[in-house]
């Protein structure tokens, strides 16, 4: 009886927050991606013209976001992204995100190719550059329906039983559909300036891929629209801080967010960033993180303001990011820019 009473209770916490979300989802009317709060690190995601916008010839990236953890067990989205800068004014990339909802057995997987021109370039030592991008890849979503209860498995004296068959029928556990992506970017990379600002624009999902598991099987992913911008300030040599600023937009869901990180050169091996983000009637995000020659590690966490995080006892979210850049052992001044992100 213990161990019905420990699943029904868990179920209740799993169906409460789906309804929660579901109620959200209904107000919304539309489909939300799903984000990070470090999107910075993740350029696929964000704007494919941020293909290769860092100082070096590679990078590999990864990060993880993990949520809904005192409720459930936690809905983990991990992402893994390469990049390779050309001498042929193109940056090349690849990435794979993959989400996994808890005990529900539900997955979101999306794989992209990216490639970023660069060769539009002006001003001193063609510091102003404005690069444009495109992706293309698949998004996979899947459910085991082993992991999954249903109503006709429950008994009203004895509970849930898991070795009663269901007489429930699933037509689709599985979807594959194509996927297409284009942005563009401008910034400003020349060094030793007081302020260095840059902004981009992209769209997400342009092929409007079939959702397969909706109601009807034949409704389309919604545009995502993305904006973002930022100024990187120098206060002195050794500090300087960047505000910036992130809009989304996909059918009638919005997400608005603003923030600033501050950056210290502590030796000349070490940096360390201390900054936080604001997403609108959702989150504070405080953000902490360093870097040691050409390794980046940074920890971010949400503290959850909105309704929604009352309703499921306040249940935040925790990210960490790991990027790695491989540099020539000789730099040159043409590449030792000021990057458009962290």
């Amino acid at each position: 009886m213990k161990q019905n009473f420990n699943v029904m209770r868990k179920s209740l916490k799993i169906s409460m927050l789906l309804l929660v979300i579901g109620l959200t989802s209904v107000q919304s009317n539309a489909q939300v991606d799903p984000h990070f709060s470090q999107y910075y690190v993740y350029p696929s995601w964000l704007n494919p013209a941020l293909t290769g916008a860092f100082d070096g010839q590679y990078r590999v990236s990864g990060i993880y976001r993990s949520q809904w953890g005192n409720i459930i067990s936690p809905f983990s989205t991990f992402g893994v992204s390469g990049e390779i800068n050309t001498d042929k004014n193109l940056n090349i990339g690849a990435s794979i995100m993959k989400q996994q909802a808890g005990d529900g057995g539900y997955g979101y997987t999306t794989a992209y190719g990216s490639v970023a021109y660069t060769g539009v370039k002006w001003g001193a030592n063609q510091s102003q550059r404005l690069v444009f991008g495109m992706q293309a890849g698949i998004i996979q979503r899947r459910f085991d329906r082993n992991k999954l209860t249903f109503g006709d498995q429950w008994n009203p004296i004895f509970g849930y039983n898991p070795g009663t068959p269901s007489a429930e029928v699933l037509s689709r556990t599985a979807a594959t559909a194509f996927d297409i992506g284009a942005g563009v970017m401008y910034f400003d990379a020349q060094p030793g300036k007081k302020a260095n600002f840059f902004a981009g624009f992209s769209a997400s999902h342009l092929t409007k891929p079939e959702d397969k598991f909706s109601a009807t099987g034949s409704e389309k992913f919604p545009v995502r629209i993305t904006g973002h911008a930022g100024i990187r300030i120098a206060i002195s040599d050794m500090f300087s801080i960047t505000p910036n600023f992130l809009y989304l937009s996909q059918g009638t869901a919005t997400e608005k967010m603003i923030g600033a990180y501050g950056k210290y050169k502590a030796t000349d091996e070490v940096d360390i960033m201390l900054g936080v983000n604001y997403r609108f009637e959702d989150a504070v995000s405080p953000f902490f993180g360093f870097t040691y020659k050409n390794m980046m590690l940074g920890a971010s966490y949400d503290i959850n303001s909105s309704d929604l995080g009352k309703l499921v006892n306040g249940s935040n979210s925790f990210e960490i990011s790991l990027s790695f850049i491989g540099r020539k052992s000789t730099k040159t001044p043409e590449v030792e820019f000021v990057c458009p992100r962290l």
